[in-house]
C-alpha cells in the first residue's frame, strides 16, 4: 500500500512533464538473448531462484528512469534494467515485484530484506559503501543546478548565502554541506518535492543529477541548467553486504548487457532523440571502461572535492 502512496503523488508529474517528451515502449530483448542468457549467467541466489520472482526497489519519482506513466504503471530505464533482469533469471520480464523507493528510503529498504536489490539511481559513495556493496556501474551521471531564468547565480561560488534545495540523503546534501557552509539547504524526501520548492520560489537552485534536469528544462520555459558540471557520479546496483552470490550474478547480468549493448537500446527507449548524444558515451557500452571514484590513500574522494575558488 505504501509504495501506492508514493507512486500518487508523483504520477500526475510524470504523465504531464515526462511522457510528453515522446518515449517510446520498453525494449526487450530478442528472444535468442532469452534464450542464451541463462547459461551465461551464474546461478542465481537461492531465495531468488525459489521464489522464482526479483523483488527491486526503484524510483517513482524520477523521470526518465524510475516514474508512474499515464497508464499508471512503473516505467523508466531502471524499471526495464530491473525487467531484463527478470528475464534473464526466468525467461519473462514480469517476474520481478517493484516497489517505490525515495532516497533516504531506499537503502534502509534494503537492508530491512523488504527487497532483493534497488536499482534506483544510486550514485557511488564512500560512506555507503561502507553498509552496502555496489555493482559494477550501469550508468554515469553528473550534478547540474536547476535555476529560474533570471537567476543571479553565476559562479559555483554564489551559492553561499542562497538557499539550495534537493534531496535527503543524496550525494549533494554532504558536497553542499562540505563545500558551500553559507548555503541554506532545504531538503525534501523526493526530486518531485525539491523542483516544487524551487518553482514556488522558495529556493534559488535546485542541486540534481542532470539525468533528472534534463528533461525538466526541456518541458518548463521558466527554468533552465547552468553550465557549471561538477560531482562525478556513476549509478550501481545496491546489494546487501557480504552477500556474495547476489553481487556476483548481478555483475554478470550487467556486464552482459553491456557487452550487447543493451543499456545504450534501453536509454534510447526511454528518453527523446535530441538527448540521445549527450548521453550516448554516459552508459556502459562494448568498449567503455567504467569505475567508481574511489581515490587513493591521500586523496579518497577526488569526485567529491570543492570546486577551486572563483568557479
Amino acid at each position: 500500500m505504501k509504495r501506492f502512496l508514493i507512486a500518487g503523488v508523483v504520477v500526475l508529474f510524470a504523465a504531464a512533464a515526462f511522457a510528453a517528451l515522446g518515449v517510446a515502449a520498453p525494449w526487450s530483448g530478442s528472444a535468442k538473448a532469452k534464450a542464451d542468457a541463462a547459461t551465461r549467467l551464474p546461478a542465481l541466489p537461492s531465495e531468488v531462484r525459489e521464489r522464482r520472482r526479483w523483488r527491486i526497489g526503484v524510483k517513482c519519482d524520477f523521470p526518465p528512469f524510475g516514474y508512474i506513466n499515464r497508464q499508471q504503471q512503473i516505467a523508466g530505464y531502471d524499471v526495464d534494467v530491473a525487467r531484463r533482469f527478470a528475464e534473464l533469471a526466468f525467461g519473462r520480464r514480469n517476474r520481478v515485484s517493484l516497489t517505490c523507493v525515495t532516497t533516504p528510503t531506499r537503502i534502509p529498504v534494503l537492508q530491512q530484506s523488504r527487497v532483493d536489490i534497488i536499482i534506483a539511481t544510486l550514485s557511488w559513495r564512500a560512506d555507503r559503501e561502507q553498509v552496502i556493496d555496489y555493482s559494477y556501474p550501469y550508468f554515469n551521471a553528473t550534478g547540474r543546478l536547476l535555476v529560474p531564468n533570471n537567476t543571479p547565480i553565476r559562479r559555483l561560488a554564489d551559492l553561499n548565502g542562497r538557499t539550495v534545495t534537493t534531496t535527503r540523503g543524496s550525494v549533494y546534501e554532504s558536497w553542499t554541506r562540505k563545500c558551500f557552509p553559507r548555503a541554506r539547504l532545504l531538503l525534501t524526501d523526493g526530486a518531485v518535492g525539491a523542483l516544487e520548492t524551487l518553482r514556488r520560489g522558495s529556493a534559488d537552485t535546485f542541486m540534481f543529477d542532470d539525468t533528472f534536469h534534463l528533461g525538466v528544462a526541456a518541458n518548463d520555459p521558466n527554468l533552465r541548467m547552468t553550465g557549471h558540471v561538477f560531482l562525478n557520479i556513476p549509478y550501481g546496483i545496491g546489494i546487501r553486504k557480504g552477500e556474495r552470490a547476489m553481487k556476483r550474478w548481478v555483475d554478470a547480468a550487467v556486464l552482459q548487457m553491456k557487452r550487447r549493448d543493451e543499456f545504450w537500446r534501453i536509454f534510447q527507449r526511454n528518453s527523446p532523440r535530441r538527448f540521445w548524444g549527450f548521453f550516448r558515451n554516459r552508459v556502459p557500452r562494448p568498449g567503455t571502461r567504467e569505475r567508481y571514484p574511489r581515490g587513493t590513500a591521500s586523496n579518497p574522494a577526488p569526485a567529491e572535492a570543492c570546486p577551486r575558488a572563483g568557479t
